[in-house]
């Protein structure tokens, strides 16, 4: 393939949680065009697994959807150097009030590679220990505990569209759904 050449960068919009640049590019067959790029300072993302099996969901609204969504625990990195293991154990602990010392590398994404570096890592989450919710002021979250074969029927009809949680169960489904 040919190289693709970034030819100027110019921040358009500097958000709380993402800043958006305009990129003038040089493609192989020599145009120059303009590609848009939401720039994200990355998240994790917790399957949480009490032990006896039920996996720990939050419903919360959100307001790009203007509804309710049913999500595995989730936030931004505190900074782009946090690591985020540390941001999925205080994610799970902030949003459920569970914490765990037994976290897991599950997967890797990329929410949305056309305009977007956004990347969550989702860690797998065992051993928890019940405490107490802390949310953001901004947060309101009800913690649920649901069976895994509800939550991949869920995926299967559509109830669920979240990327970063449809990655998740059906990862954990794969690798140890069954076994647990």
């Amino acid at each position: 393939m040919e190289e693709v050449k970034r030819l100027e960068r110019n921040l358009v919009v500097k958000g709380a949680i993402i800043d958006y640049y305009q990129d003038t590019m040089q493609i192989p067959n020599g145009n120059v065009v303009k590609w848009d790029l939401i720039d994200h300072k990355g998240a994790a993302a917790v399957v949480a697994v009490r032990d006896d099996g039920k996996l720990l969901m939050v419903r919360q609204y959100r307001n790009a959807l203007e509804r309710e969504t049913l999500e595995i625990p989730a936030g931004g990195l505190n900074g782009r150097e946090e690591p985020t293991i540390e941001a999925a154990a205080r994610e799970l602990q902030e949003e459920t009030g569970y914490s765990s010392t037994d976290l897991e590398l599950l997967n890797s994404i990329y929410t949305t590679v056309a305009f977007c570096n956004e990347k969550i890592d989702i860690y797998l989450a065992r051993n928890l220990t019940r405490g107490t919710q802390h949310l953001d002021e901004d947060e309101y979250i009800d913690v649920e505990a649901w069976d895994l074969e509800d939550l991949l029927q869920m995926i299967y009809e559509s109830k669920i569209q979240d990327a970063k949680t449809i990655c998740g169960i059906l990862t954990y489904a794969s690798k140890y759904g069954r076994e647990d």
